[in-house]
Formats: structure tokens, C-alpha cells, sequence
């Protein structure tokens, strides 16, 4: 092989990989709440929330999460059952779908149907603050259709279902211009 020919195709597979490296991590994916922290006066860090998760596709997400200190009752008959034991095993679920914004460090989620109606009227949306660092999601709650939040809630998730990614696609980019340098040199 030609040195000259080998020093390109190094070029390509560095500067390639570099260049696919640069565009911004990808949020999407299915992510696991693993800590919440309500702001505020008396504010707490909940290091073992209850069960939630989020789904994030290129433009619609999902959550559903459970707010609740401890493990919701189980119902032995929804149809039966009391307005008190109703509240208290469905009272704390949190469920939510719609579609969402990126716009430099913030996203904006906008409900297309939730557990609670007034998410879904016109004109309601939420906007947070996020920062992704390897496998973990940060989100903070910013405002919504009201204004600012007067208690921010900041969540903490981890990715599930294995590695970035972005790191798949870096790969994927250099192997790419790499067997194109390499269909130009007659190899």
C-alpha cells in the first residue's frame, strides 16, 4: 500500500470521526428516572424515586411516572372501589404524551393527551432547561404558559438499552468516508 494513500485514509478516519463527533448527542431514546429534586423552601433529593420512565423519538415523547413516596396500593375492584382508594393507588401515577422543541439548551414540551386535562388545552406547553453528559439526562423545569415555576423540579435519567447513539453514528460516518476514500483510489 502507498504511504501517501495510508496517511489519507487516516486523515479521513480521524478527521471523519471528529467531524461526527461535533454535531450534538442525540436525546433520543428511553431514559429511567433515577433522581428527582423538588426546589424551594423545604426542597428534597429523592435518590430512589418511584418507577418512571420517558420515551423521546426525533419529535413526540411519552412519560409516565409514578409521584409517590411509597408503593401505590393495588385496587381488588376499580368499580367498587371507594373515592379515597381510587385516589390513592392512581392519585400519584403521572402519565403524558405529545411532542417537543429543541432550542439550544431547552425543550419544549407541548401535551397531546395526559392524565391531567389542562395540560392538553391550547396553548399549554412546559419549558426546561437539559444537559446530557454520556448516558445521563438532566432536566430542569423552567416555565410553562403561566410563567416561571416558583418551585423548580430538576430529574435526573439515565439512558437505557445501551450505549449513545452518537457514538454508533461517529463510527458509522468514519467506516463510510473511509470506504469512500478507498473506492477513489482504485483499492
Amino acid at each position: 500500500m502507498k504511504p501517501a494513500l495510508t496517511l489519507v485514509r487516516a486523515m479521513v478516519v480521524v478527521l471523519g470521526g471528529s467531524a461526527a463527533r461535533s454535531k450534538p448527542a442525540s436525546i433520543q431514546g428511553v431514559w429511567k428516572v433515577v433522581e428527582v429534586t423538588m426546589g424551594g423552601p423545604g426542597g428534597q433529593t429523592f435518590s430512589h424515586p418511584r418507577p418512571g420512565l420517558v420515551i423521546l423519538t426525533s419529535k413526540h415523547y411519552s412519560r409516565t411516572e409514578e409521584h409517590s413516596e411509597s408503593p401505590r396500593p393495588t385496587l381488588v375492584n376499580s368499580a367498587t372501589a371507594s373515592a379515597d382508594e381510587l385516589r390513592a393507588a392512581w392519585g400519584s401515577f403521572h402519565g403524558e404524551a405529545g411532542t417537543y422543541e429543541i432550542g439550544g439548551a431547552r425543550i419544549t414540551l407541548r401535551s397531546m393527551v395526559a392524565r391531567n386535562p389542562a395540560a392538553m388545552m391550547a396553548g399549554a406547553y412546559s419549558v426546561s432547561s437539559y444537559e446530557l453528559s454520556g448516558n445521563t439526562l438532566t432536566v430542569s423545569l423552567l416555565s410553562n404558559e403561566r410563567g416561571p415555576v416558583s418551585t423548580p423540579v430538576t430529574i435526573k435519567l439515565t439512558r437505557r438499552g445501551g450505549t449513545k447513539p452518537a457514538a454508533g453514528a461517529a463510527c458509522s460516518a468514519a467506516r463510510a468516508q473511509l470506504r469512500l476514500t478507498t473506492v477513489r483510489h482504485g483499492r
